[in-house]
């Protein structure tokens, strides 16, 4: 397996698109992380102005953290392949999954980066390589990924996470239960709200904002309510909604209403990360579905 590039270069990964498909799916999805963490401007999050509300992130960190866990996403495609949902591929990803998130931490020097997109592009990556008909369809990857997240990891000692901490004081699913869904916020919001703006002719960078806000006012985000509580719940649902409600960021009401929701979430110091790992996915599920070798730049 390929190596993790060192945390003293972001010089990406390019393979050639004749290393098979386990290889195009770990470069798509990598692709998909950095296009997320480029668009600008997010509320809260990390984008080409700033480290948004993270004091331990910048845009380069996330870029070496998506190309630290690229070859990851790769054995994860490539042990998919020819597979069904089980138990023993959901122990199998589970195993590679910890070996990302160890790669991840070593290219960040202990930042959490990525730890959520590691989860769902996983899945997402793993089903998508399960298909076996040309013409495969973003709510069928997902359906798979929901059948294999719907295995118990039984290798190791389930540990205690931020969203499971989360879970229990505030009674909201996470991560883990937006798998177990069928991705909803994916299926449901993020792609169709993505390909509308499209049809709209509205620039890439305006949709997938407009994309990162239709799943933020819809979300129950645990990285918000794990560091702001109910109250930066509130506020970013509210105040996408907003964005929303005046013809979304493209439009001068629009960009003004996202600009104090920016302000907003800083002062709170919170950051929407569940939104944006699901924009991730939606930007990568496009891709897949599309028949792409790579993510369009915004």
């Amino acid at each position: 397996m390929r190596t993790a590039p060192s945390s003293s270069t972001i010089a990406p990964w390019c393979p050639s698109l004749d290393q098979g498909p386990a290889v195009r799916l770990a470069y798509l999805a990598s692709q998909s992380l950095i296009a997320e963490a480029e668009l600008t401007p997010k509320p809260g999050l990390v984008d080409r102005r700033g480290a948004g509300a993270h004091s331990d992130l910048s845009l380069s960190i996330m870029k070496l953290s998506a190309f630290a866990v690229e070859p990851y996403f790769s054995e994860m495609a490539f042990v998919s392949e020819g597979c069904h949902p089980s138990q023993a591929l959901r122990e199998r990803l589970a195993l590679i999954g910890r070996d990302a998130e160890r790669a991840m931490l070593k290219a960040t020097k202990g930042s959490n980066s990525h730890k959520g997109a590691i989860w769902i592009l996983g899945l997402l990556v793993s089903a998508s390589a399960l298909q076996v008909h040309d013409e495969v369809k973003a709510s069928q990857i997902a359906a798979a990924a929901k059948e294999i997240a719907s295995f118990a990891d039984r290798a190791t000692p389930r540990l205690v996470s931020h969203g499971d901490i989360v879970t229990k004081k505030y009674g909201v699913t996470g991560a883990r239960g937006e798998a177990l869904r069928g991705f909803p916020h994916v299926v449901d919001i993020g792609l169709p709200t993505l390909r509308a703006k499209r049809a709209k002719c509205a620039t890439e960078s305006v949709a997938r904002l407009d994309t990162l806000l239709s799943i933020m006012s819809r979300l129950d985000d645990t990285c918000l309510l794990y560091r702001g509580g109910e109250k930066a719940l509130v506020a970013a649902k509210e105040g996408a909604a907003a964005v929303e409600e005046v013809g979304g960021s493209g439009t001068a009401s629009g960009r003004q209403k996202l600009s104090h929701l920016d302000r907003r979430l800083l002062e709170l110091g919170v950051s929407p990360g569940g939104s944006g790992d699901l924009l991730a996915a939606t930007l990568f599920l496009d891709a897949v579905e599309r028949k792409q070798d790579e993510v369009q730049a915004d």
